[in-house]
């Protein structure tokens, strides 16, 4: 069981009660070929299934050959069980395997499918066929891309549902300081409850991850959905449900981390974050 460091519940408390103070909207680029935010219907927060696991997609991302991706989870296209986080030691599904993209799935239906994709990146298998062994980045090194079929792309805009942004891709999460995210998992009754707010509770594994608690914590479904810090820039990705430091806490990946991987080694030249066409604001 990890313990709370001194201070990380008042500095939470202090966060979580600053949640309705306005924050200055940072200006966001409007770039030519997106859908439209407001009838897109592949964004950030899209369901995303694997050979039936339903994740969250948490940004957009393109190359420099001006393919489109849609960030999840490594651990959806993860062969081992639920309980199986090492990505080091975790085999997963081939490259090219079928993502469906969908809204509105629930634990009794599959939703509506808005567009198809293929896995073309897993930090776990990366790691794998790199020999990882068992260092801190087996643990939150936790990120894929599912390439968006071509004939879809014109469905993508990059901006985060309720929230806005990403206005950019930050590499601290300091504890205290406020995070946002969005998640779409077909667990939860209603999507009033997909945006969620809360506090950063500091760094894991060496700087690989951070822990974060917000109302209401991430739950099975979510895995893979992004978080904002409080300038809109993306600075996380869900990874793991838990109950420590704080109960209802989750575990996240550095993006910046694993985006500098993948940059490194997945193959795909020029690979980048797109920033969101709507302005991010913590008060929509």
């Amino acid at each position: 069981m990890k313990t709370t460091a001194p201070g990380v519940l008042a500095a939470l408390a202090l966060a979580l009660a600053s949640a309705t103070a306005p924050v200055a909207a940072a200006s966001a680029p409007r770039g030519a070929g997106w859908a439209p935010a407001g009838s897109a219907t592949i964004t950030p927060g899209v369901q995303m299934f694997t050979r039936g696991a339903q994740c969250t997609g948490n940004f957009v991302f393109r190359d420099g050959a001006g393919r489109t991706y849609v960030g999840y989870a490594a651990h959806c296209a993860g062969r081992g069980a639920a309980t199986d986080t090492d990505g080091c030691r975790t085999r997963s599904v081939p490259l090219g395997t079928s993502v469906r993209f969908a809204h509105g799935a629930t634990a009794a239906t599959g939703g509506d499918t808005v567009g198809q994709g293929s896995l073309a990146y897993s930090s776990w298998r990366t790691m794998r066929s790199r020999g990882g062994g068992s260092g801190p980045a087996c643990a939150a090194n936790d990120f894929a891309l599912v390439r968006v079929d071509a004939g879809d792309v014109r469905k993508v805009n990059p901006s985060v549902p309720f929230w806005g942004g990403p206005t950019g891709v930050s590499r601290s999460a300091p504890t205290g300081t406020r995070v946002h995210s969005y998640g779409s998992s077909s667990l939860r009754p209603t999507e009033l409850l997909s945006p969620r707010t809360g506090a950063s509770l500091g760094r894991t594994h060496g700087g690989w991850g951070f822990d974060a608690f917000t109302a209401t914590p991430g739950i099975p479904g979510d895995s893979g959905s992004g978080f904002l810090d409080a300038r809109g820039r993306a600075v996380g990705t869900l990874s793991t449900v838990a109950v420590a430091p704080v109960a209802g806490s989750n575990g996240l990946g550095s993006l910046a981390r694993e985006l500098d991987y993948a940059q490194a080694h997945s193959g795909l030249a020029g690979l980048r974050l797109v920033r969101g066409t709507r302005d991010f604001s913590p008060l929509p």
